[in-house]
């Protein structure tokens, strides 16, 4: 399973800032006001040698008052669900009586903590980090998260002696199971499903929520191939989640969907396509798992029901329209024999290999049907494309002015891509290069005989 890590520290030291540099997104508020971030929040991070889980938190204080209580509790349960702390100081206001409450918090927790010196740029590392190693939990790290500084350092600091990870674009070597991960709220009927795929009742399977306290992984086999399917509890919304047991679900179903070839997203026909569904399943998106939609209990609803359900399904779903989605009675069978059709099909489409000279046919067809756009005057030019990867495939094009492109024009790309290759299930990513001048910076040390050369070779490109 992926390593946890917590972020941990003061209030505006600049965590949410090393988490949207550790996940490489802007899902943390980011601003210069203490106590902005107010919830734990999780997001996938990544950097050269490892993949992990990263959390958020509030600001932690000795003597919280108001709406510093909940953010206190916040922290002291992303403590308890990580396997490792980054405890987050400021090195331009160095050590102060806060950093030192949090040092002996993170102290009785009995986990593994580095300190990250945030805000270290201009500073000689010795410097920043000096006054603490008073706190007495090891070498502090000298780090500028917003300028991405000492990032991939804190992190091979932080999991030291945790096996790397492999790479995430492999196939299923032979002999080895495609595993398909089975998430939703709870009681959408999860075990029910696997109960059914397995033919055997291998998971508990009641009419309550909260049945399933941890993630569980069913070997099974089906038309010859081999699967593991990993039922996990159901995700509610965090203010909800006071169990003790429970509290740890969003951890562990986030650790399946990584874990996962292939994610089958449950939903309840009875109810409606909930804001908490579509984060769920936007997350999975991003991660680039190939995906499945399981729509359960059709069978318990009016005709009326299933006109607005699907109606929810397509506003509040439609940036899954790559996912197939299948109306089923996990209880009595019905459209799951379809459902592992489309799954079967997703996990196919996220590891197929796609050669070059095709990539590059379709591309040239893309464009002739529809030019990229001007950009201050001048044409964007794509030039051909090859695989850059798998699980999800992705596309990486090449021409000049490239990363200019328009996002609606990727998109139009990446539909093409997704068409002509029926890469039904899964994502399809589109990176953009541009074709780099060799000689940008030189002009003025050429010789005559090589600003010759410069230009009949720009004149080339240009065609």
């Amino acid at each position: 399973m992926l390593p946890v890590i917590a972020l941990v520290g003061r209030p505006n030291v600049g965590k949410s800032t090393i988490f949207n540099a550790l996940t490489r997104t802007r899902d943390a508020l980011v601003a210069d006001i203490p106590g902005v971030t107010r919830d734990r929040q999780y997001g996938f991070g990544s950097t050269e040698h490892h993949r992990f889980i990263v959390i958020d938190t509030g600001g932690l204080i000795e003597s919280p008052k108001g709406i510093e209580q909940p953010m206190a509790v916040q922290t002291q349960r992303a403590i308890e669900e990580a396997g490792h702390v980054v405890f987050v100081v400021d090195s331009r206001e160095g050590l102060t009586t806060a950093d030192r409450f949090v040092a002996d918090v993170i102290r009785r927790s009995g986990k593994p903590a580095v300190i990250a010196v945030n805000k270290s740029e201009g500073r000689e590392d010795e410097v920043a980090v000096t006054e603490f190693h008073a706190l007495g939990l090891g070498e502090p790290c000298a780090l500028s998260a917003a300028h991405r500084q000492g990032i991939e350092e804190l992190v091979d600091a932080v999991l030291a002696g945790t096996e790397p990870a492999g790479p995430e674009d492999q196939p299923v070597p032979e002999g080895r199971d495609v595993r398909v991960c089975v998430i939703g709220r709870p009681n959408v009927g999860k075990s029910t499903l696997i109960n059914r795929l397995t033919g055997e009742n291998r998971v508990i399977a009641l009419d309550e929520p909260g049945t399933t306290r941890d993630t569980i992984f069913v070997p099974f086999e089906r038309d010859g191939r081999r699967y593991t399917l990993i039922d996990t509890a159901g995700v509610r919304r965090r203010a909800r989640v006071e169990d003790g047991l429970e509290k740890f679900s969003v951890i562990k179903t986030l650790q399946a969907v990584e874990e996962a070839n292939v994610v089958v997203g449950v939903l309840d026909a009875r109810e409606t396509v909930a804001e908490q569904d579509a984060t769920l399943l936007g997350i999975v998106a991003d991660r680039g798992r190939a995906m499945v939609i399981a729509v359960n209990k059709w069978d318990h609803v009016s005709a009326e029901q299933r006109a607005e359900i699907r109606a929810q399904l397509e506003q509040r779903l439609r940036f899954l329209d790559f996912a197939a989605v299948h109306f089923i009675s996990a209880l009595h069978g019905s459209g799951v024999g379809e459902m592992m059709q489309s799954v079967e099909a997703a996990y196919e489409a996220a590891m197929r290999t796609l050669p070059t000279p095709e990539l590059t046919r379709v591309l040239e067809a893309a464009i002739k049907q529809h030019q990229p756009p001007l950009v201050r005057g001048r044409r964007i030019k794509l030039r051909y494309a090859h695989q850059g990867g798998r699980n999800p495939p992705l596309i990486v094009i090449h021409g000049t002015q490239a990363e200019r492109t328009p996002e609606d024009y990727k998109r139009f790309l990446g539909n093409s891509f997704r068409q002509a290759f029926d890469l039904r299930g899964t994502p399809v990513k589109v990176e953009f290069r541009s074709e780099t001048n060799p000689f940008a910076g030189r002009r003025n040390e050429l010789t005559p005989r090589q600003q010759k050369s410069r230009k009949r070779l720009m004149r080339h490109v240009r065609r």
